[in-house]
């Protein structure tokens, strides 16, 4: 349907919608969202019944088929008289493009809405920019109510952007009102990327004064403290340091959490009902884990469901917004024969690298395959797993003496003959933080493995020096996290192997 919509004598437009909403309400969102109207208004249109005189719409089924008139009739909603025009013309949360934490960081950014009035100048702005390449002039506060509108809806999704996200929010404000660009640069956004990342910090102590928990946890205690508390995701988290939820007080979060605990000791636990317990206590937790750094030990004695497989893959999902062991094998999958092609390349040199690689000859199942590609990864990356990677015979050895000076790893428990390499029989798999097994009974290396990552995303744990580059690997590569960001020897290493699969 073709559409004159009259906002004004002097604002007349022309809209085409490819179908005719359903209700009323539908044409509403429709003609907020597409011309920006803020205040409240009825609609009006042209009858045909009535030689073309305006009546109130209240019927979609009254607009004629193909083309109708329209005319928008603003209700006279008083100003407060201590709002400047500036502060009332904030659009509503509601008339906003959905962005949040649940995707990530979007691309291209969904550049939102502004104040009516702003919307208006922007649209005459961008007609005489495609008439005559014409430029606005900026005004100060006009150039302010843009930047805080799209600082706040940058906060939604972290409240610690990187350069590449302002320049990301930049270019796609250039992009949807070219009026907006720079005389003399040659990215016409570069201005607008400088103006957005001061912008930003100073609305960043609104988001503390406010009790943003991703921002009050870098606030310093005491004023003796030195040097930097900067507390942000660095694994590609989503969800790193969430607000809480509406109602979700601390002292509410406690007593769920003693919900948990209780429900967790009972010999049949019910999982729906701590499924939905983990679900409503999560701000709370991740206040703790990320901003207290307490003791593994600690967190098992608050929050023992978490050191359960079913939680560590839902906790993960909350945090990444991924399926944590699905991710896992079918990246480790696409993987396999690349990488055990590079190490037979390098067996010659590497003694290592050699006898995983004999260790597959008396059994080269799927499993002892995906086992080899990731016990063979930092000695291919020329790291030392001695402290992260450790076998432990479970009729003659202790895992006492075994976990000794294990901070974070797997303790790989066998029965039999123990090759060079690996053993043909592993019979129990624990994870190991901090000298301590947060969860055991696996049957493979690869889930365990799986596993491993989740703990390290929900316990807020760095990734071992010794073994950094080969824990980036499975984040950036086999989980696929944030691969753009990978360093040059990731990024060299994803390379040489996607030339092998060709």
């Amino acid at each position: 349907m073709l559409l004159r919509v009259i906002i004004s004598e002097k604002e007349i437009r022309r809209l085409s919608i490819e179908t005719v909403p359903p209700s009323i309400n539908g044409l509403y969102e429709i003609l907020q969202t597409t011309l920006g109207l803020r205040r409240g208004f009825v609609l009006q249109f042209a009858d045909p019944e009535f030689d073309n005189e305006l009546c109130n719409l209240t019927d979609i089924g009254d607009l004629p088929k193909e083309r109708a008139t329209l005319k928008v009739m603003f209700t006279d909603d008083p100003v407060p008289p201590d709002c400047t025009l500036e502060v009332y013309s904030q659009p509503s949360v509601s008339s906003q493009p959905s962005v949040s934490r649940s995707q990530g960081w979007p691309d291209p950014f969904p550049i939102p809405l502004f104040p009516h009035d702003i919307e208006l100048q922007l649209a005459e702005g961008n007609r005489r920019y495609i008439r005559d390449g014409s430029l606005m002039t900026v005004l100060k506060g006009f150039k302010s109510v843009i930047l805080e509108i799209l600082a706040d809806n940058m906060s939604k999704i972290t409240a610690y952007p990187e350069k590449r996200h302002y320049e990301m929010v930049a270019k796609a404000l250039t992009e949807k009102h070219p009026c907006l660009k720079q005389v003399g640069q040659e990215k016409g956004w570069f201005a607008w990327f400088y103006s957005l990342r001061f912008k930003f910090g100073n609305y960043r102590h609104k988001l503390a004064e406010a009790g943003c928990p991703e921002v009050i946890v870098n606030k310093r205690k005491g004023s003796g403290e030195k040097g930097k508390r900067l507390k942000k995701s660095k694994k590609g988290e989503i969800n790193y340091l969430p607000d809480p939820s509406e109602g979700d007080l601390t002292e509410n979060g406690e007593e769920e959490r003693n919900a948990i605990v209780t429900e967790i000791q009972k010999r049949e636990p019910d999982w729906n009902i701590l499924d939905d317990l983990m679900d409503r206590t999560f701000s709370v937790r991740r206040q703790e884990v990320v901003g207290d750094q307490p003791l593994i030990a600690d967190v098992q004695n608050r929050w023992p469901a978490l050191f359960t497989q079913r939680q560590v893959m839902a906790e993960f999902k909350r945090i990444v917004t991924k399926n944590l062991l699905e991710s896992y094998l079918d990246g480790l999958d696409g993987l396999v024969q690349p990488l055990l092609d590079a190490y037979k390349v390098a067996s010659g040199k590497k003694q290592a690298l050699r006898d995983i690689l004999d260790s597959l000859e008396k059994e080269d199942s799927n499993m002892r395959m995906r086992t080899a590609a990731i016990l063979g990864l930092p000695h291919y990356i020329s790291e030392e797993p001695c402290n992260i990677f450790r076998m432990c015979d479970v009729h003659h050895g202790t895992m006492a003496a075994a976990m000794q000076g294990m901070d974070v790893g797997l303790l790989i428990g066998y029965e039999g003959a123990h090759q060079n390499g690996f053993p043909l029989n592993i019979f129990n798999v624990a994870i190991v933080v901090e000298e301590t097994p947060v969860m055991h009974n696996f049957d493979d290396v690869p889930s365990a493995m799986a596993m491993l990552m989740g703990v390290i995303y929900c316990v807020n744990l760095e990734y071992p020096k010794a073994m950094k580059y080969s824990f980036e690997f499975m984040q950036r590569v086999i989980l696929n996290i944030h691969p753009e960001e990978a360093s040059p020897k990731v990024n060299g290493l994803r390379n040489k192997l996607l030339r092998n699969t060709i």
